[in-house]
């Protein structure tokens, strides 16, 4: 019997409507345009799928210097001075960061009709202030449980992540459904964690793709009231 949802959150229940500074530009605007050029055009600095920072989540200030030793880290090795590594990297960090993120339409009426007869969660690879995320997308006092990766000291797929989310919650695997956009992230991993998941494949996402063909104790659904018919159906 399902007893729980838990779902993803960007790509799922909300998505990035604009960005900060692109971190060349941040380059150029410390006078390390070459610097940039060897960092490239990518914005994402953050761990990969699947890295395990146990000890730096310890606290919210231990991620954070994490956080600022990784970019340093990378900095030096694209030439980066001593004396400019300071300022450049808080300048990368707080880019990195700054976002504006917009709920889906479909997502609230669901959300607010499962929680009648769910328990329901969100757990996604994300920065320690994932509650602050949500809070902004207007979903604020609507899960039991919220985990970051950042607070869990792992990151999606590995299945560690799912089975805390579900002792938060006081479910068992067999009971809870996971729910998320991205196949090995939202599927492989909560199927390792014994959990069925339900793959959430938007027609508006901005990358699609041919979705991996469905295994056992795998839904695909195309919005959110797809994903609550699907709950409902397997509640028995």
């Amino acid at each position: 019997m399902i007893r729980g949802v838990v779902f993803d959150f960007n790509g799922t229940l909300a998505r990035l409507t604009s960005w900060g500074m692109p971190h060349q530009d941040v380059f150029v605007r410390h006078g390390l345009p070459e610097a940039g050029l060897r960092w490239g055009d990518r914005n994402d600095a953050g761990p990969a799928d699947g890295e395990v920072h146990l000890a730096p989540s310890r606290s919210r200030e231990e991620y954070h210097r994490w956080e600022l030793d990784r970019l340093s880290a990378r900095a030096r090795r694209c030439g980066v001075p001593e004396d400019r590594l300071a300022a450049l990297v808080a300048d990368l960090d707080r880019e990195t960061k700054t976002f504006t993120m917009a709920r889906y339409d479909d997502v609230l009426g669901v959300l607010t009709e499962l929680r009648r007869d769910y328990t329901i969660a969100v757990c996604s690879n994300w920065y320690w202030n994932l509650d602050e995320a949500i809070e902004q997308v207007g979903l604020a006092g609507v899960f039991e449980t919220i985990v970051p990766s950042a607070q869990a000291g792992m990151r999606k797929p590995d299945p560690r992540i799912f089975r805390h989310t579900l002792r938060l919650c006081g479910l068992q695997p067999e009971e809870a459904l996971y729910v998320g956009d991205l196949w090995v992230p939202d599927v492989e991993g909560p199927l390792a964690a014994g959990m069925r998941a339900i793959h959430l494949c938007r027609p508006d996402q901005a990358v699609v793709e041919d979705p991996p063909p469905l295994r056992p104790g795998v839904w695909r659904a195309a919005d959110m009231a797809g994903v609550a018919d699907l709950v409902g159906g397997l509640r028995c």
